[in-house]
C-alpha cells in the first residue's frame, strides 16, 4: 500500500533504525558526566552534532538538539525576541507559517507584541519586496522588528520562499531572519545570511522526538526558561541520545542520495500535476508549478468532501493528507489555502518519499478519477457542471427547488448581513438590498454542499441575473469565488453570510 504522505512524517530511514540500534547500546549514559560511561555517551552527542551542523551549513556551537521541530520554533522565536527586547517588540511573519510559528506569534500578541504578516500571491509565495517594506514598516510601542520567520518552503503545497532575498532584506535592516526547514532540510542547506534555523528529525527518517535549533554566534538570543546546563542552556533535561545519534545519521544518508532522488521525484510529481487535471473535471492544482520541492503536489476537487475522498483513496490503498476544512474538527479551510485564496474543498496533499516507484503513481491515477466521481455521486454534484461548464440542467435545478428560496431576497439578505458584524467584501456586496434573481439558504451545511446547492441553480437565472447564496460555512468564503473563476461567473462579494454571484454565460 502506497505512503504519499511523506511530508507529514517518514518511516525510519535504514540508517537511523541501524544507528538506533547501535546507540541504544553504547548512548544510554549521561554525556556530561566524566565517567567512562559518560565520556562515550559525549563522543556519540559530540559526533551526531557535528554531523547535523555540516548538513545545516553552521558551527557545531551553533547547533542544539530538541525534542521537536515545534519545541525549536517556539524556542527560536521566544529566544529571538526576548534577547532582542531593546530593540522593539515587533515580529514578522509570512501568513503561510506554519501553526507552530503562527501560535508563538499569537502568544506574542497576547503579551503586548505586535504582529505584521506578509500575503502571499496565489501560489504561497512571498514577495521579498513585500517581506522588506514590512521589516522597513513594522513599528511596535516599543520600537522596530526584533524578529523576522519565514519557511523554507511550505509543507502544505510545497512553494519554496525566496529566503536568499529576504535573508539579504534582513540583513540590511539589522533584523535576525529564523527559518523554518523542516521541509526543506533533507534536500540540501537552507540559502542566505539567516540567524536562526529549525527543523524536524520525522521529516527525513530521522526518529519522532529530535529538533534541531541552529543559533548563529552574533544573535542576541536569551533562551526561555526554565534553563539549565544542558544544550548550551537552550532545551533543557536528559537527552534522548540513541535518537539523536539516528537523526543525526539519517540526514547524512538522504542528502548523499538528495540530488538524484529530487530529480526521479520531481519527474514523478509534474506528471501528477499535468496529468490529475485531465483525468479529472474541475480540479485545481495548487502550488508554484516550478520553485517548489520535489516531492510534493497538491490539488483541490470541486464538489468534493476532503474527509471522504481520503478515505476512498485509502480503501484504494493510497494514505494521502488533505487541508481541507471538510477533514477538520475546527471546520476552518487551512490558513494556508485561506492566504493563497485557492479551492479549499476536496484538497489532496500528495508527497511521494524517497523511492516511490512510477508504478504506484501510475496506480494512484488510475484510481483516483473514480474516487473523485463516488464521492461526487454520494453527494449529488451536478453532473453537467462536472463535465462542462455552464449547461442547463433542469433535473438538477429541481433536486435544489425545495432548498432554494425565491421569496422576498431583500428581507433574507439583510438578516444575514447582520449575522457576522456586517463584513463587506466586493462591490456589489454593500448593497444587500439588490435584488437577486434567486436566493439559495444553505446556512448550516459544511463544504461543499453550499457550493453544490449554488451550481445546481445558477442556470435558473438569466445570463447577468445574480444568485444570493446564503452559507455559513467559513470554507465558502474561499470555495464560492474559487467556483465562480473555474466556472466562469463573476463573484460580486460577501457579506456577512451572504455571497452574492452573477451569472455571466
Amino acid at each position: 500500500m502506497p505512503y504519499f504522505d511523506a511530508a507529514s512524517s517518514l518511516p525510519l530511514h535504514p540508517v537511523a533504525r541501524q544507528a538506533l540500534l547501535a546507540a541504544l547500546d553504547e548512548g544510554w549514559a549521561d554525556p556530561t558526566r566524566l565517567h567512562r560511561e559518560g565520556r562515550r555517551a559525549r563522543l556519540l552527542l559530540d559526533a551526531a552534532r557535528e554531523a547535523a551542523s555540516e548538513a545545516v551549513g553552521c558551527r557545531s556551537d551553533e547547533l542544539v538538539f530538541t525534542p521537536s521541530g515545534t519545541r525549536s520554533l517556539h524556542t527560536g522565536i521566544a529566544g529571538a525576541l526576548a534577547g532582542r527586547r531593546r530593540a522593539g517588540r515587533a515580529l514578522v511573519v509570512s501568513a503561510v507559517e506554519h501553526s507552530a510559528v503562527l501560535h508563538a506569534a499569537e502568544a506574542h500578541e497576547a503579551g503586548g507584541g505586535t504582529v505584521v504578516r506578509v500575503p502571499v500571491d496565489r501560489t504561497g509565495r512571498v514577495e521579498a519586496a513585500a517581506f522588506g517594506a514590512a521589516l522597513r514598516e513594522s513599528r511596535s510601542p516599543e520600537g522596530g522588528t526584533a524578529l523576522a520567520c519565514l519557511q523554507s518552503a511550505n509543507h502544505e503545497v510545497g512553494t519554496e520562499q525566496p529566503v536568499e532575498e529576504v535573508a539579504e532584506a534582513c540583513a540590511g535592516a539589522g533584523v535576525p531572519l529564523l527559518v523554518d526547514a523542516a521541509q526543506s532540510l533533507a534536500w540540501g542547506p537552507v540559502p542566505g545570511r539567516w540567524s536562526l534555523l529549525a527543523a524536524s528529525a520525522h521529516k527525513w527518517g530521522g526518529p519522532g522526538g529530535v529538533g534541531l535549533l541552529a543559533v548563529r554566534k552574533g544573535v542576541r538570543f536569551a533562551p526561555p526558561p526554565p534553563a539549565d546546563e544542558r544544550e548550551s542552556g537552550r532545551s533543557p533535561g536528559f537527552a534522548d541520545l540513541p535518537a539523536i545519534v539516528a537523526a543525526a545519521a539519517s540526514l547524512r544518508a538522504v542528502r548523499a542520495e538528495a540530488d538524484a532522488e529530487a530529480a526521479r521525484l520531481r519527474a514523478l510529481v509534474d506528471r501528477v500535476r499535468a496529468e490529475v487535471p485531465a483525468l479529472v473535471p474541475d480540479v485545481e492544482v495548487v502550488g508554484d508549478p516550478v520553485r517548489r520541492l520535489p516531492h510534493v503536489v497538491t490539488f483541490s476537487c470541486l464538489y468534493v468532501d476532503g474527509e471522504a475522498l481520503l478515505h476512498a483513496l485509502d480503501r484504494a490503498g493510497f494514505s494521502v493528507s488533505s487541508g481541507s476544512s471538510c477533514t477538520s474538527s475546527t471546520l476552518v479551510p487551512s490558513h494556508v489555502l485561506r492566504a493563497m485564496g485557492v479551492l479549499s474543498e476536496g484538497n489532496v496533499r500528495v508527497s511521494l518519499p524517497p523511492g516511490t516507484a512510477g508504478a504506484d503513481v501510475d496506480a494512484f491515477l488510475a484510481v483516483l478519477p473514480e474516487a473523485v466521481r463516488e464521492v461526487r455521486d454520494r453527494l449529488r454534484a451536478p453532473a453537467a457542471a462536472v463535465s462542462a461548464p455552464a449547461a442547463a440542467d433542469g433535473a438538477d435545478a429541481a433536486d435544489t427547488a425545495d432548498t432554494a428560496d425565491t421569496a422576498d431576497t431583500a428581507d433574507t439578505a439583510d438578516t444575514a448581513d447582520t449575522a457576522d458584524g456586517g463584513e463587506n467584501d466586493g462591490p456589489e456586496a454593500a448593497d444587500p438590498g439588490r435584488e437577486a434573481a434567486l436566493t439559495v439558504d444553505s446556512r448550516g451545511k459544511r463544504c461543499p454542499i453550499p457550493v453544490i446547492e449554488l451550481a445546481k441553480v445558477i442556470d435558473r437565472v438569466p445570463v447577468g441575473g445574480t444568485v444570493l447564496l446564503l452559507a455559513d460555512d467559513e470554507a465558502a468564503r474561499l470555495d464560492v469565488p474559487a467556483w465562480c473563476e473555474m466556472r466562469g461567473h463573476e463573484y460580486l462579494g460577501v457579506r456577512g453570510h451572504a455571497h452574492r454571484v452573477r451569472r455571466t454565460a
